[in-house]
Formats: structure tokens, sequence, C-alpha cells
């Protein structure tokens, strides 16, 4: 198995992808907009994924955060809110905020299983900081470590409750970035004591079993490495610090917060302590240099990947979507 994650190029496999992916045995696949027609084209999609694998519980990620960033958009599908939505009700009345993110998580899940689709990139636990740039933002569950905690612990409950594994992401905390990782690498200079409040919700939260890195340098840990490249902040400060022991994946590889071919950059996350490489385009050329380059998925990795799978394998709630929503909605309601 090869340690990543794979995007597609369009609504269905292509001859060249189905002959790469079958001899390549990706660790899972991630779905965008250019992938999505329909409801029928999505599964059929995500079950010719699972017939290519052979496995029932491969993983099958997407972005459905709600608010911006949404990858299943209307009519077909209804519009979700940002994360400061949740974080404004907390304000006024804390248990229906944080039973209301559950009831979207659980809304959410029950959209993404109809399709085919078993991982959600949410919540996000990034610490909302002043004077940081928007690219986290209304995504963010709040300033307060604590409240962006319990709300993020409540949208994984209710993933799971209906048959999606979460995504805590990105650790070890993307809110002081003073740049979107799209286009720019930020520098974090802020001392190591400041820091704590950025790293407290992925710790109150270390039992998750899946984290998504972040592609931002922190000064007072390596001057040098972005975390998603750097043995001190994944070993010393994600795996001992946060104590964070499920699977870690990389933010997507092709960013230009990074620098370096494709192929050394997925070699260095994987040698760093990257469970798994996220490669998110779908460029063949792309894909065959990480598989090329990053060596089979190691054992401590795939045992990783085959406990989080497990989580989601017990019993669901069988509330519909329409329901969850009208008590997410009663709730919001207040604010």
């Amino acid at each position: 198995m090869t340690p990543a994650i794979f995007g597609l190029s369009g609504h269905s496999v292509t001859a060249d992808e189905m002959a790469f992916f079958r001899e390549s045995r990706p660790a899972g696949y991630i779905l965008f907009g250019r992938n999505i027609e329909s409801r029928d084209q999505l599964r059929a999609l995500t079950d010719s994924l699972r017939s290519l694998d052979g496995r029932e519980d491969l993983p099958i990620l997407i972005d459905q955060e709600g608010g911006r960033v949404a990858r299943m958009k209307g009519p077909i599908w209804p519009e979700f809110p940002c994360g400061q939505t949740f974080d404004v009700l907390y304000e006024r009345a804390p248990a229906s905020a944080i039973e209301a993110a559950r009831l979207n998580a659980m809304a959410l899940a029950a959209m993404l299983s109809d399709v085919g689709i078993n991982v959600d990139c949410l919540p996000l636990l990034d610490v909302r900081q002043p004077g940081a740039s928007d690219v986290i933002g209304d995504r963010a569950l709040g300033s307060e470590p604590m409240r962006v905690a319990a709300l993020g612990r409540a949208m994984l409950a209710g993933l799971q409750a209906g048959g999606v594994l979460g995504v805590v992401k990105h650790i070890p905390g993307h809110g002081r970035a003073q740049f979107d990782s799209h286009k720019q690498l930020s520098r974090v200079a802020v001392v190591d004591q400041e820091l704590q409040t950025d790293l407290a919700p992925f710790a109150a939260l270390r039992d998750a079993a899946m984290a998504m890195t972040c592609h931002v340098i922190f000064e007072a840990w390596d001057r040098e490495l972005p975390a998603t490249l750097s043995p001190v902040i994944i070993n010393e400060i994600i795996r001992e610090r946060i104590g964070f022991h499920g699977l870690l994946m990389t933010d997507d590889i092709d960013m230009k917060a990074l620098s370096g071919s494709i192929a050394d950059l997925s070699q260095q996350a994987i040698a760093a302590g990257c469970d798994v490489v996220l490669n998110c385009w779908g460029k063949m050329d792309d894909m065959f240099a990480i598989a090329n380059s990053v060596g089979p998925m190691t054992d401590q990795a795939r045992g990783r990947l085959e406990n989080a799978m497990q989580r989601i394998s017990g019993e669901r709630d069988e509330r519909s979507m329409a329901v969850l929503l009208e008590q997410r909605d009663a709730l919001l309601a207040m604010a």
C-alpha cells in the first residue's frame, strides 16, 4: 500500500487512473467539486473505487465543512453553516451550541454516507487569532481553546454517529498564520508559552482517529522547516506533547507554502513522521512521482489506518438528514 491519499481528475475513474491505482494501492482517495455531478454519479464513483481496491473500509475523503468550504453544493445538497455559527451560539447558550454542532455533523454524515464517503476533513481546531490571515477566519470554532475543543469533540461524535470519521486539522494549529498556505509560507514567531493556546484543543482531542498537519513554520520549535516536514514538530510536539497517536496526514503536499519537487516533499514528510501524504489534484505525473518516492506504507502507519477505520463500524443513528437539520436549526435560532 502506498502511504498517500490521491485525488481524481473527473467524474469517473479513467483507464490510466485505474491501472495506476491498481498497481500503487493508495491508502485512500479525496474528492473535490470536479468529481461531483449528481448523487447517482457520486455514488457510482465511490462504489467503483471500493470495487477497484477491494477494501470495504477504504477511506474516501472530502472537505465538507460548511460555509465557504463545501464540495457538495446546492441545489442537490443543502448548505451547511460555517464554524463561526456555533461559536456565536456558544456565547448565549453553550450546551445548545454543542448539541447544534453535534446534530450538524450527524446531518453531514448522513449526506456523505449516502454517497459512499466515509471521512470528512472536519473539525478545524485552529484557534482564531487577531491579525491572522482570513484563510481560517469564519471557519474557526472560536478564539477560546476549550470552546474550540468542546465544539470540535461534538462534531467528531456527530460524524461518527452517522458512520463518518472526522479529521482534526490543522495540527499543531493554523490560527496564527499570516498567509494562506495555498499561496505562501507563514512563519509564526511567538514563544513556546504563547503557543500553548494553539495546542490546547488538539491536546484535548488527542484521541481523535485522524489529524492533518499545517504547512507553517513555528520558530519556537523549528526555525527551518514547516510542521509537515519537521521531525521535531511531528515527534516532539504532535506525538509527545500533544499526545496524538492516530493517523497523521499532510495537508495538500502541492500547496505553494512548500518549495521543492512533489517527490522530494512527499519523501520528506514521510521521513519526518507523517503516516500518509495528501495529494489533491489528480495529476498523474505527480501521483507517479509520489508512489515512486515514498516506498510502501509502514506497518505502524497501516495499523493506525486500520484502527481509525474500525471506529465507524458500530451502530449508527438512523435519523434522516431532514430531521437532524430541523433539530439543529431550532437550536441555531436561539442565536
